[in-house]
């Protein structure tokens, strides 16, 4: 299998386990925030960002590390899967530590604390999940880490229904969370001890000092990361209530419910990009542009679309009750715009040694955030915090340019957006005078609408028909 055809596979493979993943877990909150309400539901949507924020230290870049230096050697698999355990151990022991004195500090009632230490022990067992799951991905056998969220996704809606169907509080939806962390450990260990390599309780103090050299760039860029993605939900918490966490965070998981299709596409990509910066910088600046290119082609009219339904979509889904939410939703969806095309450009960041740079724009993104939600919340509430996402992301996206410019791989932008904008445009204008069709109907005439007007001017060039073509195999690889 040559190396396109490794890439569709992968692609394909994370794409349609992240599409059933995506379903089932948008019926999940479908479901939660209906029956929990706006109240119900911020009190966990902020307990998830709370912990996800701390998360960061039960990892400390380590599974990024093992992707990449695996996937260039696969002898070192068993090395590190037995010292990173150990030094896990270590890391989740004093995250809880950090999660349980915070949240008490900060003066929360009990229900909402009970409820965060549900969701910190729930981030702790994924963080081991994590360990296989990046073993996985350096084998480029993305099909077992693709079950696993399958698995994940069906787990968390069937306790979902049980929860409901037996009168649960948001405490017996915050314990659904730790029970189906559980259950994927279990089924990663087992499939790494089956088809790759078996743990071995390692103490290397040495490679412990070199992995932690190396790994706390892609550790504290994924702390500031988390802080730029998840630090507007704790300061409305703070500032505005549970209520405004609810309607702001009913936007904010339909936008980022999107952020699938380019992960799959990147977590695909990045072994590939590992190798070719050893090997051919001319074939990783293609990939690059392959990238971005296939990415604006997605989220153009992803935009255009989603800002003339939102008021319909969001009663569709939550109900009347969330109206609020579609003012969030016109704004941070100009976010998950740029956040397509920043996924590719941070992995390619790190497929050529520059952790650093992600790191640094974190730390001037997570900063100019925090800034911006401070000076906006009291004054905007929760448009404020929309307003605060989407102009840091401003920055990652003009910030990644350059520095990938600066270090030789450059994108045509011109040839990439253009034709994309153009047929969204069209797209748009057949949504506005024709929005009174069935939702489902519209959706899927505007899609072969857009596609049809982007074949028709020449939207894909000669090298995307070989592209295609060779992932399908219809003609042999030269």
């Amino acid at each position: 299998m040559n190396t396109v055809q490794r890439i569709a596979k992968n692609s394909l493979v994370l794409l349609a386990s992240n599409i059933i993943s995506k379903i089932l877990g948008f019926f999940y909150v479908m479901y939660i925030a209906r029956y929990l309400g706006a109240e119900g539901f911020g009190i966990l949507s902020f307990a998830l960002a709370f912990t996800g924020i701390f998360g960061v230290f039960t990892d400390l870049g380590l599974t990024t590390l093992t992707v990449r230096e695996v996937a260039r050697n696969k002898s070192l698999a068993g090395k590190y899967l037995g010292n990173i355990t150990v030094i896990k151990i270590i890391l989740v022991i004093i995250t809880f530590g950090l999660i349980a004195i915070t949240i008490n500090l900060l003066g929360y009632p009990k229900q909402t604390i009970k409820v965060v230490y549900f969701l910190a022990l729930s981030v702790i067992l994924s963080s081991f999940s994590n360990i296989f799951n990046s073993i996985f991905q350096a084998y480029e056998k993305m099909e077992y880490q693709s079950l696993g969220q399958i698995l994940s996704s069906a787990l968390m809606l069937s306790g979902a229904l049980f929860a409901i169907s037996h009168g649960l509080n948001v405490i017996g939806f915050a314990s659904i969370y730790f029970l189906v962390s559980a259950v994927i450990l279990v089924y990663s260990f087992a499939v790494c001890v089956w088809k790759f390599a078996k743990p071995k309780i390692e103490v290397d103090l040495g490679f412990w000092k070199h992995t932690i050299n190396v790994a706390w760039v892609f550790a504290a860029g994924s702390f500031f990361a988390s802080i730029y993605s998840m630090i507007d939900r704790v300061m409305l918490s703070l500032m505005k209530g549970d209520i405004v966490v609810g309607y702001y965070s009913a936007a904010y998981n339909l936008v980022n419910v999107l952020s699938f299709i380019p992960s799959a596409f990147a977590i695909s990509i990045f072994p590939v990009m590992s190798n070719y910066f050893k090997t051919s910088g001319s074939s990783l600046n293609k990939i690059y542009n392959y990238g971005v290119k296939y990415m604006f082609m997605l989220t153009l009219p992803i935009t255009v679309g989603a800002i003339l339904l939102s008021k319909i979509i969001i009663c569709i889904i939550y109900g009347t009750e969330f109206l609020t939410s579609t003012r969030v939703l016109n704004v941070l969806i100009w976010a998950e715009m740029l956040i397509f095309v920043e996924i590719i450009m941070s992995y390619m960041l790190v497929s050529i040694n520059k952790q650093k740079i992600i790191l640094f724009n974190a730390v001037v993104g997570a900063t100019l955030n925090v800034a911006l939600n401070l000076l906006l919340i009291p004054k905007m509430s929760l448009i404020g915090a929309a307003i605060a996402t989407v102009a840091s992301d401003i920055y990652f996206f003009v910030s990644s340019i350059y520095f990938l410019s600066k270090y030789g791989y450059k994108l045509n932008f011109p040839k990439i957006i253009i034709k994309p904008l153009f047929a969204s445009i069209i797209m748009g204008g057949f949504i506005y005078y024709l929005n009174s069709l069935n939702l489902l109907a519209l959706v899927l005439l505007s899609t072969l609408l857009y596609f049809g007007v982007l074949y028709m001017i020449g939207g894909f060039d000669k090298e995307d028909i070989s592209f295609f073509k060779q992932i399908i195999k219809v003609v042999p690889v030269k």
